[in-house]
């Protein structure tokens, strides 16, 4: 009788852990946990900048302000930037010089160009308290020879894409790759409209990706180039509330992990 029951228990055992393995059979589906925006800003203008962050705050955004030239800030301008950094914005590396990369080193050497536009910049930078993990090609401007030297330094660097085609065949997305391009929001930037800004962000949040936007100077009124109109952002930032996505900071694309999806 014993015997039996030992028996009985142990055929028992074997299919609850026969379909306990069948149950947990993951496949990655390569989807990330929340689809969403990563926005930057180029160049020095941080009192637009701030400005911008004090009217936007209440959508809960955030973004990564790339700076150039940090050696001709002013202090309040330095105030500005802590606090846009206190509020969860990130800031971001954009050169010392604002050097066009590939002319830079194509004359002077890939040595030269770290020692005069990236470590004056970081030391700087390190100096007022910023912890500088990413980094903006003045003009978009790179190649992979620069690229490499650069991933020694940061966790991401970004380039600039271009072009107004269907948002599937767009590379401004991230792809879990250290170097990423952003499309432009200036409303001079080539190929610029809202409608296909909306093409982007509705492709974006179907297919749970992460867009990737850049712009420079943010102001209510266009009066010259290099400028993005607040109007944009707030379209942006009330279609990321609506769909429930959300805003990335450059630096943290670097810990985004796949999220496997259990496949029945």
């Amino acid at each position: 009788m014993n015997k039996l029951l030992f028996k009985f228990i142990l055929l028992c055992t074997f299919i609850l852990f026969s379909c306990e393995n069948k149950k947990t059979t993951i496949k990655p589906n390569l989807i990330y946990n929340t689809a969403g925006v990563a926005i930057s800003f180029d160049d020095t203008t941080i009192n637009e900048w701030y400005k911008a962050d004090q009217i936007l705050s209440k959508y809960n955004w955030k973004a990564t302000f790339c700076v150039s030239k940090i050696n001709t800030l002013k202090y309040p301008e330095i105030i500005k930037l802590i606090a846009l950094q206190n509020e969860g914005n990130e800031i971001a590396g954009h050169g010392f010089h604002h050097f066009d990369a590939p002319k830079f080193v194509a004359k002077n050497g890939i040595k030269a160009y770290i020692n005069q536009e990236i470590n004056p910049m970081l030391d700087l930078m390190s100096f007022y308290s910023f912890k500088v993990t990413s980094f903006a090609y003045p003009f978009g401007y790179r190649n992979d020879t620069i690229d490499k030297a650069l991933f020694d330094k940061f966790k991401i660097v970004r380039g600039i894409t271009y072009g107004a085609e269907d948002p599937f065949f767009q590379n401004c997305y991230y792809d879990n790759s250290k170097l990423v391009y952003a499309i432009g929001i200036d409303t001079d930037h080539p190929n610029f409209s809202i409608p296909y800004l909306l093409k982007l962000l509705d492709y974006t949040n179907r297919k749970h990706k992460i867009l990737l936007l850049f712009g420079h100077k943010p102001v209510k009124n266009v009066t010259a180039n290099y400028q993005t109109k607040m109007a944009t952002l707030v379209l942006i930032c009330k279609y990321i509330r609506q769909h429930n996505m959300k805003f990335y900071n450059l630096s943290e694309l670097d810990h985004l992990k796949y999220n496997p999806i259990l496949m029945q």
